[in-house]
């Protein structure tokens, strides 16, 4: 992909493809119809072209495809903490002129999508399978934390995408899963699993919930398997409004085999 930067008649751009919104690389599409403009993020080692299907199925709803920082076409920078990046989402968001956007989020993007909406105005959230807790994931992770910083730090990927469920995808969808897991991206998208308790993120999450509670801020949490039980006590205690839907067979993509499900989801909040 290539970009160019967008100058300050960039939100008046019904289609602008690999364009530069503030620091991150962006396709806009669609048009401003009255419905709270969409923001999509994807998850780790990938990029903006796998929200082709959603993008479609938006149907010229205004929206903005990111590659997140260190991805795609945008650079790297020195930390990938969540406060961080969602400062960084929000410039180019406003950048592109869009307010109080609705957030969907795939993977490490959901958990981006909730701290932007914690800090920045945002209509909603859609988490697309991402547990906000990291339980049985931070022990993995901390498990192969030698390998994941030595030479072998590919085996975890592998290991990690070898159970995402591409196989469950028609051969184009899978086609749209460009990934590049470079060692830099895994530990610092990863730095805070890896360095913080889990006592300590539960909080994090909690509180980022707690602002979305006091906001009114829509959300809704897609998975590919039900949630596990003690997970969703916690998350409809933080956030009693927030609602839950299960859509297996498209493995770990939900939003690339039933984009049109997700996106019925979408309408709900205007």
């Amino acid at each position: 992909m290539t970009t160019k930067t967008a100058g300050a008649a960039a939100p008046d751009v019904a289609e602008a493809t690999g364009v530069r919104l503030g620091e991150l690389a962006a396709d806009l599409t669609g048009s401003d119809d009255g419905r709270s403009p969409v923001v999509l993020l994807h998850g780790l080692t990938f990029d903006r072209g796998m929200w082709a299907p959603m993008v479609d199925a938006l149907a010229g709803r205004r929206a903005v495809a990111f590659d997140l920082p260190g991805h795609g076409d945008s650079p790297p920078r020195d930390a990938y903490d969540p406060a961080g990046v969602a400062d960084v989402l929000h410039d180019a968001v406003a950048a592109a002129g869009l307010e109080a956007p609705v957030l969907v989020g795939h993977s490490i993007g959901a958990v981006l999508a909730t701290a932007y909406a914690a800090r920045h105005p945002a209509r909603a959230v859609l988490n697309i399978d991402q547990p906000l807790l990291a339980g049985p994931f931070a022990d993995l992770l901390r498990s192969v934390e030698p390998q994941l910083r030595g030479p072998g730090y590919l085996g975890v990927w592998t290991q990690l995408r070898d159970g995402m469920g591409i196989e469950e995808l028609d051969p184009p969808l899978r086609e749209l899963l460009r990934s590049t897991p470079r060692q830099d991206l895994l530990l610092g998208y990863w730095r805070e699993v890896l360095e913080t308790s889990p006592e300590e993120l539960r909080r994090r999450r909690t509180d980022e919930l707690g602002v979305l509670r006091e906001h009114g801020t829509g959300y809704h949490h897609v998975s590919r398997a039900p949630l596990p039980p003690p997970y969703l006590e916690w998350f409809r205690t933080a956030l009693p409004s927030a609602t839950t839907s299960v859509l297996p067979g498209s493995g770990h993509f939900p939003h690339l085999g039933r984009p049109a499900t997700l996106v019925d989801v979408l309408t709900g909040w205007g």
